[in-house]
């Protein structure tokens, strides 16, 4: 194995994994130890990688050719793809040590866990040999000192780990994709989810909980208090928080509606009164929306702005005044590919395109699906009986309410792989 003899394990997390090839099969996301008997440190025995549909998998240590911070490469190209399931002598490192509280021998300082290094023996074995732990000072304005000791000087790191910290757990998945942290959620027990969750800000907080399945945002937002779940609900799409509280009772609803600032809550309360599997169910209130009078350079800055996703940004919606939902007269939308090709001062009014009827609130979600496939939209308005813009469907709101209604959670059936990922026993 091309590799250093000492790797610090959360220097991993969010590392590529390469086949023999050179392609990317996925990335690293813990390491998985064997507990032993006697008082010698844990056996690693792999990685768990994410590869892609967020499947998470076990590569055997023997499997892995070269381990360092900027990959690790594999030996084979032949994976066992059956998902990931700890044993009950394992231990996930950076899930089950990271943040929690130990004490350092001789003396018995208290510390927190920051990362923890395994290390290779002649024999080729890697272990769990030494820990990286930052003292507690007690005071706010200082950090205490870090340490890197050897496995057997720390107390603390067997049993279950109670008061642990997050600082250091949420340092490793800062970088991750909301829905990667999402998937890395789902793994975590369900006291310390809610734990890491509640110490997220309220916007990154609000972007993972709409990549969770229904019953682990409820459970989320039912561990925070009344007060910090209503600041999260502001900062989701509306779409999202309406689909959030309609798995909560009616009373819940209501308080926590009361709770938000009357201009956040407002478009969730319309959006709560469609019936579900409707275009006014599943529609964005928030689309971009401009008035005719508007130049071909101003629609370009509205759809660069950094908050928008993509299927929102992919078109421009033209009505009159007011420019907030339901607006004035709906005229039309201009895709994105046409603003770029227009001069930057050329007026919206001029270049909109008004020839595919817009959709109705009450309008069904197969009825969706084939106009937007028909036509190879992204996007589709939906106006109210006045012809006034109410919101627009995105393709990732059909794809979203398309597929099974678990399909974001970990724990769901999945389909089986493609015949030429072949599965191996062996590194079982």
């Amino acid at each position: 194995m091309s590799t250093p003899n000492r790797v610090y394990i959360a220097r991993l997390a969010g590392v590529a994994v390469f086949d023999p090839n050179g392609d990317q099969v996925g990335r690293v996301r813990d390491a998985v130890a064997r507990l032993r008997p006697t008082q010698r440190p844990p056996e690693v025995v792999g990685l768990v990688a994410e590869m892609p549909m967020r499947r998470r998998i076990f590569l055997s240590i023997n499997r892995i050719t070269t381990i360092d911070a900027d990959a690790v490469v594999l030996g084979s190209g032949t994976l066992n793809l059956r998902r990931f399931e700890k044993r009950p002598n394992e231990l996930l490192v950076l899930q089950e040590l990271l943040d929690r509280r130990v004490q350092l021998d001789p003396g018995g300082q208290p510390g927190s866990v920051v990362d923890v290094a395994m290390e290779c023996s002649r024999g080729g074995e890697w272990s769990l040999a030494r820990v990286a732990v930052r003292e507690h000072t007690g005071r706010l304005t200082r950090r205490g000192h870090l340490h890197q000791v050897e496995w057997d000087r720390v107390r603390g790191l067997s049993g279950i780990g109670e008061n642990r910290g997050t600082a250091n757990l949420l340092a490793v998945l800062e970088d991750m994709r909301p829905a990667d942290l999402a998937n890395a959620l789902q793994d975590l027990p369900d006291s310390r989810r809610n734990e890491v969750a509640a110490a997220l800000d309220d916007e990154r907080l609000a972007d993972v909980l709409s990549e969770l399945p229904e019953h682990d945002q409820v459970e989320i937002l039912a561990a925070l208090d009344r007060e910090r779940a209503a600041d999260v609900l502001e900062e989701m799409d509306p779409d999202d928080a309406a689909d959030l509280l309609n798995e909560l009772p009616p009373t819940e609803q209501d308080v926590l509606l009361d709770l938000m600032e009357p201009g956040e809550a407002d478009p969730v309360r319309q959006l709560l009164k469609y019936s579900s599997g409707t275009a006014g169910s599943v529609m964005t209130s928030e689309p971009v929306i401009l008035p005719p009078d508007a130049t071909v350079a101003e629609a370009l800055a509205r759809i660069r702005e950094e908050q928008l996703s993509p299927a929102v940004a992919a078109q421009v919606f033209v009505t009159r005044a007011p420019l907030t939902t339901p607006t004035g007269r709906y005229l039309g939308m201009v895709h994105f590919q046409r603003l770029l090709r227009e001069p930057p001062a050329d007026l919206l009014g001029g270049v909109v395109v008004n020839d595919i009827d817009p959709l109705r609130p009450a309008t069904p979600l197969p009825e969706i699906t084939r106009r937007m496939a028909t036509y190879d939209l992204v996007a589709m308005p939906v106006v109210d009986r006045n012809n006034r813009l109410v919101g627009a469907v995105t393709v990732d709101d059909v794809l979203d309410h398309s597929l099974p209604r678990d399909w974001r959670d970990r724990d769901a059936p999945t389909a089986p792989a493609p015949v030429h990922e072949v599965l191996d026993g062996a590194d079982e």
